[in-house]
This record gives C-alpha cells, structure tokens and sequence, in this order.
C-alpha cells in the first residue's frame, strides 16, 4: 500500500517519476493507464510509476492537491513538472515530457 512517504520518497530518489490517481470505478482510468505505461516505457527508461487508488488511500490525493479522476502528476528531478487531470491524451502528456526529459537526461 502506498503511503504519502512512500510516494516522497520515489520523487526525491529519481530523475522522473509519475503518479498516477485512479479508482477502479473510472473507466477512462483503467483505458488511460496502460496506454501511458506503453508510452512512458516506449519512450523513457528513466521512469518509475507510482499508481494511487484513490478510494483506497483517501488520504493521498489531498496531500498532492488531486480532486479529479485519472490525475497524472509528472515529477523531473523532485519537482512537479505537467500535472493533467481528466481529458488528456496519452501524447499530450508524451509531448510534455520529451524535452524536458532529453535535456535532463543527455
């Protein structure tokens, strides 16, 4: 089970991270997800994914200021860099990510 330390922990320890809000009754979440782990994988190798449902862990959405489901929270190098909720398309969040990312990473 994640916990907010749990999540802290993984945005300060990688180049990039992403956090992932769902419920298992929102079916754009679970449409979405492995569309953007696909991508993320494709494209990224940097990467780690924390997946948070939250109608388990009430109390991590709050905490991170996530009131919309799917919510993707993008992390480069500790801080909040593309925050998305609701309607995104899995290559808007690439797009986001990429130069960043490269800059970081070369």
């Amino acid at each position: 089970m994640n916990t907010i330390e749990n999540i802290n922990k993984t945005i300060e320890e990688n180049l990039a991270v992403m956090v992932y809000f769902s419920a298992p009754t929102c079916n754009v979440c679970h449409a979405l997800k492995p569309k953007l782990l696909e991508e993320l994988d494709k494209n990224f190798s940097e990467f780690k994914v924390e997946s948070v449902d939250i109608s388990v862990e009430e109390d991590i959405a709050p905490h991170f200021g996530v009131y919309a489901i799917p919510t993707v929270l993008i992390y480069l190098d500790g801080k909040e860099f593309v925050r998305k909720s609701r309607h995104m398309s899995v290559n808007e969040v690439i797009d986001e990510i990429k130069r960043p990312y490269e800059i970081m990473t070369s």
